[in-house]
């Protein structure tokens, strides 16, 4: 079954900046459970199907102004039909004064109102974003990562392969530290996973031989950063003369995080190979391709194989001392 992630009341106000009208006990024993919103026009006009309660509501010009319009008998009625569904909490947009009677009815049913002076369609965006972040699907993984050239990369390997080694290599070079050791993946949307360090570890980087140290105060705050969407995934390993590594660049290897392809990469590690330059080319080279340029492909159209396409596949790049879902 899948895990229900919640976010305090509290948190929700303090981050996005909302004004106290009422709340009925202290915001931080209010949770939000759900990633969605709604406008509650039509349960105001009296159709009840399909409401969801569970939903932070967002009052805008638009309700206000059809409350302002009902009789003080009717607006009551309104207010007590919507207010006894419990919503999770109310948002009223514009800096819009709430209508006669509707924090009365909202502390008889312990319902929270917040207030915002901005208008309703940059609330609503505002929220859904937010609320998609910390509500989000998630996972954590066994690794490290950095942004390089502006693309996120995931480094994974098995402990002491030289992940955290590398991440102090780039950083020194001018990239960021996001995580070590342990990466909290969140799926924010169809199409995206963002990456980010567990709070009570964020900054900290262990080395072996040296010990842990904190990248925000070594190398400064211009050599940390707090998440970042997670581009590729490369995966460092012992070198396996056995093993044929991919020399041109003709396979597209990807892996599947929470539903999403993300592109992947293996690198074989033995003494003398520079990892950091070799991470900086690869986060490039995977921005080119997706800004539309392939250089092996354009390699074997020069070499007269017009008809070349790389071969797609998924692979399996965790290592499995952790498992498919979950790293303690």
């Amino acid at each position: 079954m899948a895990v229900k992630y919640t976010v305090s009341l509290q948190k929700i106000i303090k981050d996005i900046g909302y004004e106290v009208l009422y709340v009925p006990k202290s915001p931080s024993d209010i949770y939000i459970s759900s990633k969605d919103i709604i406008r509650p026009g039509l349960i105001l006009a009296g159709y009840e199907d399909y409401f969801d309660p569970e939903r932070i509501q967002v009052l805008g010009l638009t309700e206000i102004g059809y409350l302002n319009n009902l009789s003080v008998a009717q607006r009551q009625q309104c207010l007590e039909r919507y207010l006894s569904t419990h919503p999770a909490a109310l948002v009223i947009t514009r800096n819009l004064e709430p209508v006669e009677g509707m924090l009365r009815t909202a502390k008889k049913y312990e319902v929270p109102v917040l207030r915002t002076a901005d208008t309703t369609s940059a609330n609503e965006s505002t929220i859904i974003s937010y609320l998609g972040i910390e509500l989000a699907e998630r996972i954590t993984r066994h690794g490290v990562l950095v942004e390089v050239s502006g693309e996120g990369v995931l480094i994974v390997g098995d402990s002491g392969v030289g992940k955290s080694e590398t991440a102090v290599e780039l950083i020194k070079r001018g990239h960021r530290l996001i995580a070590d050791d342990a990466v909290e993946i969140r799926k924010v949307s169809t199409k995206t996973v963002v990456g980010q360090a567990p709070d009570n570890i964020r900054h900290y980087i262990e080395v072996r031989g040296v010990g842990i140290i904190n990248a925000r105060q070594i190398f400064g705050l211009g050599a940390v950063k707090l998440s970042e969407k997670i581009d590729m995934v490369i995966r460092l390993e012992p070198w396996d003369s056995k093993k044929v590594y991919d020399r041109m660049g003709l396979e597209e290897n990807y892996i599947n995080i929470m539903g999403i392809l993300v592109p992947a990469t293996v690198v074989p590690v033995t003494p003398g190979r520079n990892l950091a330059v070799i991470i900086e080319t690869a986060a490039i080279s995977n921005r080119q391709k997706k800004m539309g340029y392939n250089a092996a492909q354009e390699l074997m159209q020069s070499l007269g194989m017009e008809d070349f396409e790389p071969v797609k596949q998924e692979i399996e790049i965790w290592d499995n001392a952790h498992g498919p879902d979950n790293y303690v």
